[in-house]
């Protein structure tokens, strides 16, 4: 057999032989998946000694991982591959006919390919270079076994969800851990070192709870940080909905049906959260890796403190620091503006760079999106019907609302993390974008088999 007739006839997860599956078959495969993911969260690697990566927590939250355990490489080998593949692609260093069922086909055959290679891959990597290393007594292969054992069941649960479920795995992933994240955050009545707070007299975690704490303490200054983690928190919530639900409409009309039209939605944030993951998983991969040759000696990307900061070289310019923590602390320093400053610069660069290859390669341009409405009967009105008029149109629009929405949506993340918010502010965009995402596709597709209650909750 060849190459490209193993990559068509990867094992996969078998599709619905439905057209639609109704709301509860979809939010039956969703709550399973994602339970399964919580609880291979919290089995951990057999045979670890060292976990060099427990630091890191910021990262695992943008990679949909849980250091330690067995889905410790998370969506990372998935959103890689895509990169490598957009990029590939993207340049026409290799060309896929996305036009086609079997260019499609074959497309997603090499991008499970690629994403399995870099399960092995990041896998030995993670041993070998000391981010996760066997404790004594026990071989590294264990180890690496395991870890590629636990990614092949996020690329296999990532299916599950494509087909059965709600959205995409890879977002869902984000989405529940950033969650999870943030109540633990917010509400946790333990302290740092595991106690409970109020017991032990020490501070505790949740934001909400140390507020309390500090003001019977006296200490107005530690108040006001975690103020200002809970209300920065808020305001990027309100902000990302907001820009979420901006959208351009363009007026077209029903070929057949004399005086029938609608208006077909453009999102302001045109290529949705996919690119900002691809970004965010790339800087968070630098930053590891990164990590990974401190570790071994050879900082060639950089050096990090104790709480896994990047104090210099590369990874420091990719590191956002905390400029209203820092500020309401008076530990700022001139050098944090210039790092928060390229960090948003990288963001924003990134978003546009996959933004524009996203629209490319997942039928989302102006082409692509002509022939669409074109088989709905759509046309504009006033003019033939010709699929060259709707996209001539649609590209008055389409590639600023790409780049537009990219720098928008780069900017917020931006903005989260310097804001100091409870979770990282690039988490936190992705979870309320894939939140609001999901929230909008359950209304529009399933608003007639859902539960009367939970129906009348979402037209709320």
């Amino acid at each position: 057999m060849g190459i490209k007739s193993i990559l068509l006839n990867l094992p996969e997860v078998i599709g619905p032989t439905e057209k639609r599956l109704p709301f509860n078959e979809k939010l039956k495969w969703t709550v399973v998946v994602l339970l399964l993911f919580f609880i291979l969260g919290l089995v951990p690697l057999f045979g670890l000694g060292a976990n060099s990566l427990a630091q890191f927590q910021f990262l695992s939250l943008i990679l949909g991982a849980e250091f330690g355990s067995l889905i410790s490489l998370g969506i990372g080998p998935i959103v890689t591959a895509s990169i490598l593949l957009q990029l590939l692609n993207g340049s026409g260093i290799v060309k896929f006919d996305l036009n086609s069922s079997e260019g499609k086909k074959l497309f997603q055959g090499v991008q499970k390919g690629l994403a399995l290679a870099f399960v092995v891959f990041e896998a030995a990597i993670y041993v070998f270079a000391g981010g996760l290393s066997p404790a004594q007594g026990h071989g590294p292969f264990i180890i690496i076994f395991q870890l590629i054992l636990g990614g092949v069941m996020i690329i296999l649960m990532d299916e599950v969800i494509t087909k059965w479920g709600f959205g995409q795995g890879v977002s869902l992933f984000i989405a529940a851990g950033v969650s999870k994240e943030i109540m633990v955050r917010l509400l946790s009545p333990l302290s740092q070192s595991g106690n409970l707070a109020f017991v032990s007299g020490e501070a505790p975690i949740g934001a909400l709870l140390s507020v309390f704490y500090f003001l019977a303490a006296g200490d107005l200054r530690e108040v006001m940080f975690s103020l200002t983690a809970i209300v920065s928190t808020a305001v990027v919530f309100v902000i990302v909905v907001y820009v979420q639900a901006m959208k351009v409409e363009v007026p077209l009309s029903f070929g057949r049906v004399r005086g029938q039209g609608i208006r077909w939605p453009l999102a302001f944030i045109y290529t949705s959260n996919i690119p900002v993951i691809l970004t965010a998983a790339l800087l968070a991969n630098v930053q590891l890796w990164a990590r990974l040759l401190e570790s071994r000696g050879t900082p060639l990307l950089g050096t990090f403190d104790t709480s896994g900061v990047g104090i210099s070289g590369f990874a420091a310019w990719v590191s956002s620091p905390n400029i209203v923590g820092n500020l309401v602390r008076g530990i700022i320093q001139p050098i944090d503006f210039a790092r928060a400053a390229t960090y948003s610069i990288f963001l924003m660069a990134g978003a546009v760079m996959f933004s524009l290859f996203w629209v490319k390669t997942a039928g989302m341009d102006a082409r692509s999106q002509a022939k669409k409405m074109m088989d709905y009967g759509l046309q504009i009105p006033g003019f033939r019907k010709d699929e060259r008029v709707l996209e001539s149109l649609l590209n008055r629009y389409i590639p600023a609302l790409t780049v537009m929405g990219a720098i928008t949506v780069g900017f917020l993340a931006a903005m989260a993390d310097v804001s100091g918010a409870l979770t990282s502010g690039t988490g936190l965009l992705l979870a309320v974008m894939i939140i609001y995402k999901l929230y909008e596709e359950i209304a529009q597709q399933h608003a007639l088999d859902m539960n009367p209650m939970l129906r009348k909750f979402m037209e709320k």
